[in-house]
């Protein structure tokens, strides 16, 4: 069976049968298993948890979430490695393997009530911060979430007010989630090495904010207009805002009520200002 640690050998079985890691699939494989095993330490796996991976890759992922007991629905869009991922999961007990796009999936379904709990994967860089907004959108979104993911897409998820960081998906994961960076994973863990360093970021789920489904679209869509202009202060970013529009000088006053500076920019509030502002906007 191939080794998933080996360089060697995954280049010679890459060679062997024609596949090419493909930039805009982001296939960088993941081969250092110390990375691998804090990953799975930071998931905090139980055996029997319900876990969707994305992107399968090579598998290494795969094989570690089944050896820690978790029952695993894995995802991967190249046929190629589609075909090898058979051969070597198909009839392994608590594996699902899907083909398919993880741009495609419904997630409200895959984390509906009773079925996968944890998002855990080293997320193709070219779809991962696309999957991680829909998975955190859902109305029943993950509980855990262990990602690999590029380091400064990781720092937007943790950054707080008045960081260059700060936008719109910063504000939408932490109203959801406590987001941490447990350690970075630099290039040469990877084949091929990507041009970045990247990091193991972890979503754990909170009920501090909690609100019925249709005002967190109504407070996710306000947040993401806001930014639109993040340059601009909110009075004037918010203005012919279409159904957010509202005059400057009552943005001003609603600023002050929930204690930011009637000139703030977007990316200066708190999450428990936006949260106060969302209530207040069009009330």
């Amino acid at each position: 069976m191939l080794n998933l640690h080996s360089p060697r050998e995954i280049t010679a079985f890459l060679n062997a049968n024609g596949i090419h890691p493909s930039k805009a699939l982001g296939q960088n494989f993941l081969i250092d298993r110390n990375m691998l095993d804090c990953i799975i330490a930071a998931a905090d796996i139980l055996p029997g948890r319900k876990v969707l991976e994305i992107g399968t890759g090579l598998g290494v992922l795969t094989e570690a979430l089944l050896a820690a007991g978790a029952e695993a629905t894995t995802v991967e869009k190249d046929v190629r490695l589609h075909a090898y991922l058979r051969e070597r999961f198909e009839g392994r007990p608590r594996c699902n393997l899907v083909f398919g796009d993880a741009l495609a999936l419904d997630y409200a379904a895959l984390f509906a009530e009773g079925s996968h709990t944890h998002l855990i994967s080293n997320l193709p860089y070219s779809v991962g911060t696309r999957v991680v907004v829909e998975a955190s959108a859902a109305p029943h979104p993950p509980q855990h979430m262990t990602l690999l993911l590029q380091k400064e897409v990781c720092e937007r998820f943790c950054a707080k007010e008045n960081s260059p960081d700060r936008g719109a998906l910063s504000v939408w994961l932490q109203q959801r989630y406590d987001v941490a960076i447990e350690r970075d994973v630099p290039p040469s863990c990877f084949l091929p090495r990507p041009d970045v360093v990247s990091s193991v970021v972890t979503l754990r789920r909170h009920f501090r904010h909690e609100m019925p489904y249709p005002e967190l679209l109504y407070f996710r869509e306000l947040v993401k207009t806001a930014f639109l202009h993040r340059r601009k202060q909110l009075a004037s970013a918010m203005r012919g805002a279409g159904k957010f529009s509202l005059p400057a000088e009552k943005i001003r006053a609603l600023l002050l009520s929930v204690g930011a500076a009637p000139d703030a920019r977007a990316e200066a509030l708190a999450l428990e200002q936006w949260l106060a502002l969302a209530r207040q906007w069009n009330a």
